[in-house]
């Protein structure tokens, strides 16, 4: 807790100085809140602050009905005051015409400070989480139950002029069962790990229609005798998800859901076939993105600029997406509807409330919920555009929205002009625009983990985890030094002094190294250091600590350990030659899974 607010103090003086002000009255305040209401006062009521800020920017004013829980000097609260007020005018509360961008960032920045701090929350905040998951479940059957024909018909329309051409194409995959299954490193239901996932014993009979069995876990029919051990479950058989909570913050944690190892398995079949489809569309692998962030975050600036682009963001987007929503979506492609539907899980097993069957597509934690929400949303967002129009669109009028659509997960961003009728339309179809994180009519804008205010970058760098006590609280170490180097980038010269000193406190040796060394060191525009060279490469080296982590043991043989390996033979690219590239000859039918421990280790590294 004294760390913290060392921190956070050092941070408050530092910014201070930036904008000619004082931070001392903030910093007996945050003293005095933290003596009375613990640490909940930086996680929970600092971010508040930092919210309501950000509403206030987007307004263009403070309106008294924001920042409650502190004291206010006409206009504008007192706490942060001197920052606030080259923001807004006091006397009025109106956002200045020139306000002062380094004021923005700071009172950002000491705001949501600790917002993200992995911190386990009460049981109380866990039950209240679990229950409104079970709300959601009955908010998504009561909106199914509502919605008009035509809504519905509209919805189809729109989806089939989007993705046909998608769907067709994973349709025939399926037919033909030209798609690759594949197992991830996380956890399951069903509690296999690792290589272990390759030993599974049951496999649920609505997989066996479309996905067989002995074509997905036998290397090839010659060992059609393995199918004998593998129990074959009927829809009331089968394993549910299990619900579980995430840290996410202190407020609230983040609910997911694990799936069956088989459900997991064909997940994965079917989501390549379709990421391979989309990539092969010109216009929707520009307005839909799965592992690049960057556009979204451009045209964030773009929108922060000249206000044209709206960012919106919504709240329990993968828990509202309805199952009826995809097989609307899907109603023309009965193979690819088929396996989305049977390698879906029914029912979840919710803590408190036990296994109750699902109305939602899936939760986070299905291979299949981010892409689907992906497009679901994006169906809905130009059926708003439409209806703004009021006229129907083509596929060509659709393209003509190149560069001005783009949809990340529940990551959305708009023309302005459509927003009205795009929120109208979500909400409708029961999703729920998160106003306070939704932006469209100041300078401010929020998409993919970056922040912008008329142009400039006003993201906080957030403190993920605790201070360390030691060097073995290597979690901590290693966010510890990400911290201060992000703060280095941010221009924080001060609080990183202070920093380094505390890091040095438990790390005896923290050089200076450039951003791709593997070393924990500090990040400096000044250059590295180096002590020797290495004998072989003559590269620079440094006495340093490095994260190791050693994958748990777990071999695998016999005929699981040939699907593994034709598996990865299969998803290899060849080179740029043509020539298929072997498996690489490590310890993966040896060690798999998830790094039990993380752990740091002194020695000799490159520090560049």
């Amino acid at each position: 807790m004294k760390s913290l607010i060392v921190l956070w103090k050092e941070l408050a003086n530092e910014f201070a100085n930036w904008c000619c002000t004082s931070a001392t009255f903030d910093c007996k305040t945050v003293e005095r809140r933290i003596e009375h209401e613990g640490l909940s006062f930086l996680t929970i009521t600092l971010p508040e602050f930092g919210k309501d800020f950000q509403k206030s920017l987007d307004r263009g004013q403070v309106d008294r009905d924001l920042f409650q829980g502190f004291s206010w000097r006409a206009g504008l609260p007192l706490f942060l005051g001197g920052f606030l007020d080259r923001v807004f005018d006091r006397s009025s509360g109106v956002l200045l015409d020139d306000p002062c961008i380094d004021s923005i960032f700071a009172v950002r920045q000491l705001a949501l400070l600790y917002s993200k701090i992995a911190l386990p929350c009460s049981d109380a905040r866990i039950r209240r989480a679990m229950r409104g998951y079970i709300e959601c479940e009955q908010d998504v059957r009561e909106h199914d139950s509502a919605l008009s024909a035509a809504d519905k018909a509209d919805f189809r329309r729109i989806s089939s002029m989007l993705f046909s051409g998608v769907f067709s194409r994973s349709d025939t995959d399926v037919y033909y069962l030209d798609v690759l299954p594949k197992h991830g490193p996380g956890a399951t239901a069903d509690r296999l790990r690792g290589n272990g996932k390759y030993r599974q014993s049951t496999w649920p009979s609505r997989l066996e229609e479309v996905f067989p069995s002995g074509e997905f876990l036998l290397p090839n029919w010659r060992y059609y005798d393995q199918l004998d051990d593998v129990d074959i479950l009927e829809p009331g058989a089968e394993i549910p998800v299990k619900v579980i909570t995430v840290p996410k913050t202190l407020k609230t944690p983040r609910i997911i859901a694990i799936e069956p190892t088989a459900m997991q398995y064909a997940q994965q079949a079917v989501l390549a076939s379709i990421l391979d489809s989309l990539q092969k569309d010109d216009f929707l692998r520009t307005v839909i993105g799965f592992n690049d962030q960057t556009p979204n975050q451009r045209m964030a600036l773009k929108g922060s600029i000249d206000g044209s682009l709206a960012t919106l963001d919504l709240s329990e987007a993968s828990d509202r997406v309805s199952n009826q929503h995809v097989r609307e979506m899907l109603v023309n492609h009965p193979h690819l509807s088929g396996a989305v539907d049977a390698s879906r899980s029914r029912k979840a097993d919710v803590p408190g409330h036990g296994v109750i069957r699902l109305s939602k597509f899936a939760s986070m934690g299905s291979a299949l919920c981010f892409p689907f929400e992906a497009m679901v949303f994006t169906t809905l967002i130009f059926m708003g555009i439409e209806r703004e129009l009021s006229t129907s669109l083509s596929r060509g009028r659709i393209e003509a929205f190149k560069g001005k659509v783009r949809v990340y997960g529940d990551d959305i961003i708009i023309p302005v002009d459509y927003v009205p009728s795009v929120v109208r339309v979500l909400e409708t179809f029961g999703y729920r625009v998160n106003s306070g994180k939704s932006f469209w009519t100041g300078k401010f804008r929020e998409s993919c983990g970056r922040d912008y205010y008329a142009g400039h970058d006003v993201t906080p760098v957030k403190v993920r985890r605790s201070f360390p006590t030691q060097r073995k609280d290597a979690q901590e170490v290693i966010s510890l030094v990400s911290l201060r180097n992000q703060l280095y980038e941010r221009g924080c010269w001060q609080t990183v002094k202070w920093l380094d000193e505390t890091i040095t406190g438990v790390l005896r040796y923290f050089p200076v190294v450039l951003p791709t060394s593997p070393a924990l060191g500090r990040h400096s525009y000044l250059g590295f250091e180096t002590e020797k060279l290495c004998p072989n490469t003559h590269g620079p080296l440094v006495r340093a600590h490095r994260v190791i982590s050693r994958l748990p043991q777990d071999h695998l043989e016999g005929p699981e350990a040939l699907v593994k390996c034709l598996l990865m033979l299969e998803r290899r690219k060849p080179d740029e030659r043509g020539i298929d590239l072997p498996v690489d000859a490590g310890e993966h039918l040896e060690r798999s899974g998830r790094p039990l421990a993380v752990n740091t280790k002194l020695g000799w590294v490159s520090s560049i």
